[in-house]
Order: C-alpha cells, then sequence, then structure tokens
C-alpha cells in the first residue's frame, strides 16, 4: 500500500514548535525577524511572499519588506544587502528569485552575510554543506530530508537518484542524501538511458522542472518518490515532475503536488530563520 508523504501537515508541525521557540526567544528579549527584498514585479514571486509573511506572522516572527523597482541597479541593491547585513534587528535576509536579467544573482547571494543567509545560497554555506560542517541548508532541499526522517525512510546504504543538478536543488540534495550514507547518482538532460539508472533507485527525487516527466516504467516497485517539481500544465493546474496516478501505484512513499515538498519549504526557511536569530 503506497502511503502519500502529507507535507502540508508535517509542516503545521513544524511551524507549531517554531512557534514555540520564537516565543522562548522573545522571552529573551530577542525578537526574531526576516528581511525580504523582491526586485521588480513577478507575479509567482508575490505569491511565494505573501506565503512567507503568512508563516512568520503564523510564528510570530517580525518581517520587513524591501520593493525595489525592475530597473534598479546593481550597486542600488548590494547597498541594500549590506545595510540588512548590518542591521542588528535582522537575522535573516531572502533575496526573492528571479531578479531581472540585467542583475547578477550569484553576486548578490554572495553578498549577503552568510550567518544571514536563511536560503543556503551563500557559497560559505554551500562549501559547509559539502565538507559536512554546521550550515543554513538550502529550503527545499532540507524539506525533503525532513519529510524523508520524519516517514522513517531509512536513507544509508540506499541507492538514491537525484534528477535535476540546479544549484537550488538538486546539487544540494545531493549533498544531504550523501551526509546520510547513501549512494547517490544524479542525472540531468544529457544523461543518456536515464531510464536504467532510474529504475534502480531505492529513493528518487525529481527535480527537473518538466511535467509528468518520470513515468511508471523509470520507477521501480517500492521505491520512495519525492517530486519537488511545480508546473502548470496546458489546464493551467499544478502539477509535478512525476505522473502521480501511475508512478504512485508503484511507490511505497510518494509526495503529492500540491501539498508535498511546497509547504516544507517555507517550514525549513523558518527553521533556518529561528535558528539564525539563536546564534546571532
Amino acid at each position: 500500500m503506497t502511503e502519500i508523504i502529507d507535507g502540508k501537515a508535517l509542516a503545521q508541525k513544524i511551524r507549531l514548535g517554531l512557534k514555540d521557540e520564537a516565543t522562548k526567544l522573545k522571552e529573551n528579549g530577542i525578537n526574531p525577524k526576516l528581511a525580504v527584498i523582491m526586485v521588480g514585479d513577478d507575479k509567482a514571486s508575490k505569491i511565494y511572499v505573501r506565503n512567507k509573511s503568512k508563516a512568520c506572522e503564523e510564528i510570530g516572527i517580525e518581517y520587513e519588506e524591501f520593493l525595489l523597482d525592475a530597473d534598479t541597479t546593481m550597486e542600488k541593491l548590494l547597498a541594500l544587502i549590506d545595510e540588512l547585513n548590518e542591521r542588528k534587528d535582522i537575522h535573516g535576509i531572502l533575496l526573492q528569485s528571479p531578479i531581472p536579467k540585467h542583475l547578477d544573482i550569484n553576486k548578490a547571494f554572495n553578498r549577503i552575510s552568510y550567518k544571514k543567509d536563511v536560503d543556503g545560497f551563500n557559497p560559505v554555506n554551500v562549501g559547509k554543506l559539502v565538507i559536512g560542517q554546521d550550515c543554513f541548508v538550502s529550503c527545499t532541499p532540507f524539506g525533503v530530508i525532513k519529510m524523508l526522517e520524519e516517514y522513517n525512510v531509512d536513507i544509508e546504504g540506499k541507492n538514491a537518484v537525484v534528477i535535476g543538478r540546479s544549484n537550488i536543488v538538486g546539487k544540494p540534495v545531493s549533498q544531504c542524501l550523501l551526509a546520510k550514507n547513501a549512494t547517490v547518482t544524479i542525472c540531468h538532460s544529457r544523461t543518456k538511458n536515464i531510464e536504467e539508472i532510474t529504475s534502480k533507485a531505492d529513493i528518487l527525487v525529481a527535480a527537473l522542472g518538466k511535467p509528468k516527466f518520470v513515468t511508471e516504467n523509470m520507477v521501480k516497485d517500492g521505491a520512495v518518490v519525492i517530486d519537488v517539481g511545480i508546473n502548470r500544465n496546458e489546464e493551467g493546474k499544478i502539477v509535478g515532475d512525476v505522473d502521480f496516478e501511475n508512478v504512485s501505484k508503484k511507490a511505497s512513499y510518494i509526495t503529492p503536488v500540491p501539498g508535498g515538498v511546497g509547504p516544507m519549504t517555507i517550514a525549513m526557511l523558518m527553521t533556518n530563520l529561528i535558528k539564525a536569530a539563536k546564534e546571532q
């Protein structure tokens, strides 16, 4: 019998725990606070930012938004980051992507102090993840690992296959699985015989951004399938990278889209922010 991993319920449980932690911090005179920078007018970004502000409110995290025009210069963006790095009342800085094409997002991520980098994109945090040191792990991979742990999925010694090699999900989730002693293979757009590789996976993470790319013939019986994809199909409905209907018949555990990895990403962002507040 396939078990559906309920990311929504798990995220709710985590947020309740964080609410207690935020209250304790406040009793000690620390008001956890997140700064969000948004450049331009991306519709999807607006929704994400709204969801983040709602989560902050629910947990008791203060929240400040910085909205910059689409024609903002790199100098202006970096100056704002420098200012927020210096502010003692702000514990975490988040730059909402995408940002307009003329701006260099990597330069901006590099500029955010690694101590306030609650998104886990600063090269210091990325490097620490690779060498197994304590750091801020980017929120989606962190959420994926949390789900596997919560559902008692044994990672050690298992064959884990990650489809996708983005800096935001594919690479860091591979490092997280490696840290838990899985044997990790990364597949991507240039991989030959992808089916042959994915059908040997005990744990399969799909993070490539192609609707219903993973079909049942790519999945072995009893595999754990984590779907990170968020895509809109022709009808405008949100679907994942996995053909849920058919793959769920073979998997032992599977995440739905929506309601799987998505809510966990925001819960992990909040987890990182509380950690930053404690450490600072």
